[in-house]
């Protein structure tokens, strides 16, 4: 028994290895070409991945079957870390009112939305209803990061947007829980119990996520070492949703909590800004890596449905996301607007209810419903086709629809003009150090001049190229006070980091030139 298991075990991990390289080979291809060639370059990488998928899927080149334990336990945890990481705390404690609204009462409105018609008109029974709804409650924190940072959109949409997709996973997973025992008769639903273990859900991962958070941040203090204070990123991002999860919380909260106080809090009193830098860049590979595997793979998933009924419960479900989402997110906003003076505009509404893509986080729970519940293939039908229409469909639209809303901060123009005030500070820079007498030592002093004359010539031809932009458009002037504003509070904010490690002060003060802030 001993000499059999051990003869298969290496066959079995060289055959898991074969696969993960072909996967990755399939993922870097379609990177490249998506770069390469031009028209390709329009089209969302991560819709291109989803795409290749399916193609591969149609010509049966099939990869392995991403089980839901791999999705949530090795492929999610590192990519809410790194949408964390980069989430701007003081844009999402602005929004913090309609998140709450859309991951708490946005979340039950979609679950009943999407299962009382299916209910009603697919003849489905309403637990199994139910459960669909639960698992496309979930908008995914991955496909929604992904897209809104590839279509350039502005911080207030992305503060929405993943704010939203990150923490209402923690919602929706602990009403699938409660569901799927009512539906396999394990359960019964009791609204006080179901107020408990929200609370105890989200509280628990909260606390995990704070622990850790601080923890980490004040242990970077104590030392500079960028590859250590990298390798604690990666360990803190899988050992709070772990920690959480074991103790009966939400490993998503406890992640993304982490990566918040991380990225905004210990980033910048435990971090050098070169180690910052580093680990940032660190962390862009690692969610690269991880969205071209997990988007080529559920493109893999596809099944042609040519069964009719398939077909009408899909598209029944499909335009049933759409409607909730538009009641909840329309609504939860007039709601918002009304509470707060935060007035989201009907063009952000509208991007935020056509970006709520379902992907990973959808499947794997559609994936951990047990084989014996009777209905459980109607489930996987309506969900893998409902995260094949949202990526599909909105995910090719949403640029346009950006545009159309006159949302889109990216564009050739505004790029090159920021390419060129960054080559420009930079050149100064040199210039700088250039006027300082050590740059002159042990260089003859010709030399010296012609370098000081070659990068005063640079600066007049991008002041040049500069200017002609701004009369092709003139709002680009704005990008540049902005850019000033913005550097003005990095300066400001450093400063108070510096003091606090000093101990000059005991906490970072308010910035009185915050960007968002400032008139």
């Amino acid at each position: 028994m001993t000499l059999l298991s051990t003869a298969v075990e290496p066959v079995a991990i060289e055959e898991n290895l074969k696969q993960f390289l072909l996967v990755i080979s399939a993922a870097l291809v379609v990177a490249t070409l998506s770069q390469i060639v031009p028209w390709l370059q329009k089209v969302p990488y991560t819709l291109m991945l989803v795409l290749t998928g399916m193609g591969l899927a149609l010509l049966d080149v099939r990869f392995f079957t991403p089980s839901p334990e791999l999705i949530l336990w090795i492929f999610l945890p590192p990519l809410l870390f790194e949408a964390a990481w980069n989430l701007n705390w003081d844009d999402l404690k602005r929004h913090l009112l309609p998140i709450t609204l859309f991951v708490t009462i946005g979340v039950a409105l979609t679950i009943l939305g999407i299962a009382l018609p299916l209910a009603q008109w697919s003849g489905i029974s309403l637990p199994v209803a139910l459960l669909i709804g639960a698992c496309l409650a979930a908008t995914d924190p991955v496909s929604v990061s992904a897209l809104l940072r590839e279509l350039g959109a502005p911080p207030r949409l992305k503060a929405l947007a993943e704010g939203e997709s990150m923490f209402n996973d923690g919602t929706a997973v602990v009403a699938f829980g409660l569901i799927i025992g009512i539906a396999l008769g394990t359960d019964s639903f009791d609204p006080q119990r179901l107020t408990v273990d929200v609370l105890t859900v989200v509280g628990v991962g909260l606390l995990v996520g704070l622990l850790l958070g601080f923890g980490i941040s004040y242990l970077t203090q104590r030392f500079d070492l960028p590859l250590v204070e990298q390798s604690l990123t990666l360990v803190s991002a899988y050992s709070a949703y772990l920690i959480a999860e074991s103790l009966g919380g939400s490993g998503v909260i406890g992640t993304v909590t982490t990566g918040l106080i991380l990225g905004n809090f210990g980033s910048r009193i435990g971090m050098n800004p070169r180690t910052r830098i580093a680990v940032s860049e660190f962390w862009e590979f690692v969610a690269f890596f991880t969205n071209s595997i997990l988007f080529l793979l559920i493109g893999d998933q596809f099944h042609p449905v040519n069964n009719r009924s398939e077909l009408a419960l899909i598209g029944l479900a499909f335009v049933a996301v759409l409607i909730t989402r538009a009641i909840g997110i329309f609504g939860l906003t007039f709601l918002s607007n009304r509470l707060t003076q935060l007035d989201i505009d009907l063009s952000t509404q509208t991007m935020l209810w056509w970006s709520g893509l379902r992907g990973g986080v959808s499947l794997a729970l559609a994936l951990s419903v047990p084989a014996d519940l009777p209905e459980r293939q109607a489930i996987l039908t309506a969900v893998f086709g409902v995260v094949f229409f949202t990526t599909l469909l909105q995910g090719s639209t949403a640029k346009f629809l950006l545009e159309a809303l006159h949302l889109a901060e990216s564009s050739p123009l505004r790029d090159r003009y920021l390419e060129i005030l960054s080559r420009q500070a930079a050149l100064y820079r040199i210039l700088n150090y250039l006027q300082q007498p050590e740059s002159k030592v042990g260089v003859e002093l010709v030399i010296h001049q012609a370098k000081e004359a070659e990068i005063r010539q640079q600066l007049e031809t991008l002041q040049v190229e500069g200017s002609k932009l701004c009369q092709e458009d003139p709002e680009l002037l704005e990008v540049g006070a902005k850019q000033l504003q913005q550097e003005l509070f990095a300066i400001e904010t450093a400063t108070y980091t510096e003091f606090v490690r000093s101990g000059r002060i005991n906490q970072e003060l308010p910035g009185l030139l915050d960007p968002i802030h400032h008139h």
